[in-house]
């Protein structure tokens, strides 16, 4: 670290307690940013002041937040989606396919509209890219966050979580199935005038291990009229399937494939 003079880091000293932002401060005095983010530091120990990070959490600020983006973001997180809370590692993680570029963009615009102060940044994984928010406050935003697998704990939305359900129920259809769940093309074969024809037809399938989750999806689609049925593949009832034309016809309108 390159040496300043006592009276240069003294005027930083009192702009900081100001509340100028070390970035104004490193350029007003041609300092690197480094080291008056050090300099801060310093002294915040020597006046035995303890330093809470800024935050916009709506929990804990009272502010208000965009709820359509929360409640397609809650079923990202129930979906593929895990929190990281210890003393010094706080985030939110996204799982998102690597080649569906779209939802990866959807799913980075959600976590900015819920909580825009947090940095976010994309990390590339083989095979999938997570979208990562630093901050502990997101466990105030998903109080379902726990230790182990959420298919080994209860699921149970907070009163305020059920209303943001309740009055965007399509935006929490959608993050659940961008993130568990898929559409896709089925065909079968008929017997038409002595002739045995395929057809196909398009399905939505979502599935997940915790049947909470499966119960809160299921119940969002009974409230806006979606039929579906239960699928067991290989002995595990973890399968939702919506077939009926009708109601993949009002799952495309609101949903459509994932990109």
């Amino acid at each position: 670290m390159d040496q300043h003079s006592p009276s240069i880091r003294a005027r930083a000293v009192v702009l900081m307690r100001r509340g100028v932002p070390n970035r104004v401060v490193a350029e007003q005095l041609n300092v690197p940013r480094g080291t008056v983010g050090w300099w801060r530091s310093e002294d915040r120990k020597t006046r035995g002041e303890m330093y809470e990070p800024p935050t916009d959490c709506p929990q804990c600020t009272g502010r208000d937040f965009d709820r359509v983006a929360y409640a397609y973001l809650l079923g990202l997180y129930l979906g593929d989606g895990h929190i990281i809370s210890k003393r010094k590692q706080h985030h939110l993680s996204i799982f998102c396919n690597a080649t569906q570029t779209g939802l990866i963009a959807a799913a980075e615009e959600a976590v900015r509209k819920v909580m825009p102060l947090p940095n976010v940044s994309q990390r590339q994984k083989p095979g999938c890219v997570e979208v990562k928010s630093y901050t502990r406050h997101w466990t105030c935003m998903f109080p379902q966050h726990g230790p182990g697998k959420k298919h080994e704990r209860r699921i149970v939305l907070e009163p305020w979580q059920q209303g943001i359900v309740d009055a965007h129920p399509w935006e929490f259809i959608r993050g659940l199935i961008h993130s568990d769940g898929c559409r896709i093309t089925n065909w079968t074969t008929r017997m038409v005038a002595g002739a045995r024809k395929r057809y196909e037809y398009p399905r939505y399938f979502f599935t997940n291990v915790s049947e909470d989750i499966r119960r809160l999806y299921t119940d969002t689609l009974d409230k806006l009229g979606v039929e579906w049925t239960l699928c067991t593949r290989n002995g595990d009832p973890f399968n939702i399937s919506v077939a009926r034309k009708a109601s993949v016809a009002l799952m495309d309108a609101h949903v459509g494939p994932k990109y």
